[in-house]
């Protein structure tokens, strides 16, 4: 088995996952990545911000 390390961007209160991006649109991968990491940390809520964008945009994602 090999090691793995997830680095979320910031973890609230030790219930949500928040995932920051800067791209010009968010995509599957960045959805599952944020997945994962709810998985990994066995949490329910997590939000998934992209900055890049004319406006913000975000997701809400749960477990």
């Amino acid at each position: 088995m090999l090691p793995h390390k997830y680095q979320a961007d910031v973890i609230i209160n030790d219930k949500i996952v928040l995932e920051i991006k800067a791209i010009t649109a968010l995509t599957d991968s960045h959805l599952r990545q944020t997945l994962n990491y709810l998985a990994v940390l066995k949490l329910k809520v997590g939000l998934l911000v992209n900055f890049g964008q004319d406006s913000l945009k975000y997701k809400r994602i749960i477990l």
